[in-house]
């Protein structure tokens, strides 16, 4: 992937962001969140459940793209991934 396909995949998310909308009451409470490793406090924030499991069939199109990107990056791009309360 060149750099100018990852500027456009790479988005700094809130809780909900760019990602879909139908995600069950579980998946609203979690965010998986990817930290860049060069640009503190940019990354990319996915709802998931309390174990960080992605509901992949919940995620738009971009969402899911970024997500298989942030971890197919893990140790190159961006830390490994923390479960967070999303109302933190």
């Amino acid at each position: 992937m060149s750099s100018s396909q990852f500027g456009a995949l790479h988005s700094e998310t809130g809780a909900h962001g760019s990602l879909g909308h139908g995600y069950g009451h579980s998946q609203d409470r979690y965010l998986l969140r990817f930290e860049s490793l060069f640009h503190a406090g940019r990354g990319l924030s996915f709802p998931c459940d309390e174990r960080g499991q992605v509901m992949l069939d919940l995620l738009s199109e971009q969402a899911r793209g970024n997500y298989l990107f942030a971890r197919a990056v893990v140790g190159h791009e961006y830390a490994t991934p923390v479960v967070q309360r999303s109302d933190e």
